[in-house]
């Protein structure tokens, strides 16, 4: 069970002192968007090779991007050490995966809401993780889509079937009011932007959300 923070809710201003709000996290959540693929521009390498080297919690890159085959290694290479990908920008994602991996990190695939889970089953031996977006992505503070609950038990069902660590992570209004139905779906790693900067204390919500799913698995 992780708690992996979006910095999009974060003060762009300072992101060296915003990623040191969340030290007690398991993983900084950093979303490039590049205006192509989703209709937002956020941040790019650059940005993200120097929150690497500042960062006290490993980064969690989640690229909304369009060609991924080409820019999503180069993330791995600078030291993101979970690289998430969509698959319905990734031209070779079996190969991408792959390549994300011999670079040293994780390899992760997102999937849109309105994009099914069974038809890329088969990739989850190429896989460390999969990202089910519980909003559309490009934009932060979205309200929770308790609609994308069965695609994570599918996943989750996947998972079963096939063994081995592959973590499931929910993306996109999760909160002390949704997270419970997440962690029942069967999510493991979530990821909190508003829920956790929204508060004076960034430490004090990432308790508070993990305590919620600590007392929902027992």
């Amino acid at each position: 069970m992780q708690i992996s923070p979006s910095i999009l809710a974060a003060d762009f201003a300072n992101l060296q002192s915003e990623l040191d709000r969340i030290a007690t996290a398991d993983w900084a959540h950093v979303d490039v968007m590049d205006a192509q693929f989703v209709p937002n521009l956020t941040i790019g390498l650059p940005v993200v090779e120097r929150l690497v080297e500042v960062s006290p919690v490993p980064i969690d890159a989640h690229l909304m991007i369009a060609d991924p085959d080409r820019w999503a290694p180069m993330y791995a290479e600078r030291g993101a050490e979970s690289v998430t990908f969509h698959i319905e920008a990734a031209a070779d994602p079996r190969a991408l995966a792959r390549t994300l991996r011999a670079a040293g990190a994780r390899a992760s695939m997102a999937l849109k809401p309105g994009t099914p889970w069974a038809p890329y089953e088969d990739l989850l031996p190429e896989l460390d993780m999969v990202l089910v977006m519980t909003v559309e992505p490009g934009f932060g503070g979205q309200a929770f889509m308790a609609d994308q609950m069965p695609k994570v038990r599918a996943v989750r069902e996947s998972v079963r079937r096939f063994g081995g660590e592959i973590w499931i992570q929910v993306d996109g209004g999760v909160s002390a009011s949704t997270i419970e139905q997440c962690a029942e779906a069967g999510a493991d790693v979530f990821v909190a932007g508003t829920a956790v900067y929204n508060a004076e204390s960034a430490a004090a919500n990432i308790t508070h959300l993990r305590e919620l799913v600590a007392a929902h698995r027992h």
